[in-house]
């Protein structure tokens, strides 16, 4: 992996994004953002994750985040393997028109990997970006709130669940977050 792309600062704050092989539109039904939702939470609570801003998409995630103690890598590792653990058993055991379709396709992926034993469903890499400026921060943050906005799914940042938008206007999302001031 290229040096740019490595968690090489423990103090620092990264810009993360996970994105599903394939870039399938996994996170269209509740069931499957709410394990990715409940786990970040999970991480925020119980393993240090500090999350400055974050949004879910059908088929990938943004944040920003940091350590408070131990490795983000570690962390971040940890995140994804729960979540395509439990996100695919959600898929095998609460059959839905697609469950066969996307079990192939993380199959497939799968079995092109040889880190894998059967499935997956997040792609390899996560091209952490150190935010190194206040300038990038608020570039980032933007970014990541308007997302949703951009790609016409609400007409303002805030008015998306599914991100830290709406903790900055004032009320309280659903994934616990340190607003940056």
């Amino acid at each position: 992996m290229d040096g740019k792309y490595k968690i090489s600062n423990p103090e620092g704050i990264y810009f993360i994004t996970f994105s599903v092989v394939g870039w399938i539109d996994v996170f269209t039904r509740d069931r499957y953002r709410e394990i990715f939702t409940n786990s970040l939470n999970y991480c925020t609570e119980k393993k240090g994750l500090i999350l400055y801003g974050w949004v879910l998409m059908s088929n990938h995630v943004h944040f920003m985040c940091k350590a408070e103690k131990g490795n983000l890598s570690d962390i971040l590792r940890d995140l994804k393997r729960h979540t395509s653990k439990t996100i695919l058993k959600s898929i095998e055991e609460e059959i839905e028109s697609r469950s066969k379709w996307m079990l192939y396709l993380f199959k497939e992926a799968g079995a092109k990997n040889s880190n894998n034993k059967e499935f997956q469903f997040w792609q390899q890499d996560n091209h952490p970006i150190q935010l190194s400026s206040n300038e990038m921060i608020d570039q980032r943050l933007d970014y990541i709130h308007n997302n949703p906005v951009t790609n016409g799914i609400v007409s303002e940042a805030q008015h998306y669940v599914y991100s830290s938008a709406i903790d900055y206007y004032g009320e309280k999302g659903m994934v616990e977050i340190v607003r940056i001031e």
